[in-house]
């Protein structure tokens, strides 16, 4: 996940279109932890591991941060507004069901 460049032109063809209320579905496979840190303002994100592990890093608006191993047949919700990024061993493929309107990112 080096490069987001494809969310970045995903949000331009559709964000008028899709709004507030526009939902980008996802799956990706993973072989290494994220080099970036994301965060949905708009909206929840939903992320359903289907094979492997991923552990999520969570940031909250108050400075917490939690971690949370998702193993296939697991979620986890991320909330508006709180940046999450992600550590993978091995390989990992998740479902992701992401509020994509003003997604940010920024390096890890």
């Amino acid at each position: 996940m080096t490069d987001m460049s494809w969310y970045d032109a995903y949000g331009e063809r559709y964000d008028a279109e899709d709004g507030r209320e526009g939902r980008l579905v996802s799956l990706y496979t993973f072989t290494e932890p994220w080099t970036s840190w994301e965060m949905h303002p708009q909206g929840h994100e939903v992320v359903l591991c289907t094979a492997g592990r991923l552990t999520l890093i969570q940031e909250w608006p108050d400075g917490r941060t939690d971690t949370v191993t998702l193993e296939a047949g697991e979620y986890a919700i991320n909330a508006p507004g709180v940046w999450h990024t992600a550590d993978v061993e091995g390989s990992a493929t998740a479902l992701f069901i992401t509020a994509g309107l003003g997604t940010e990112h920024r390096p890890r």
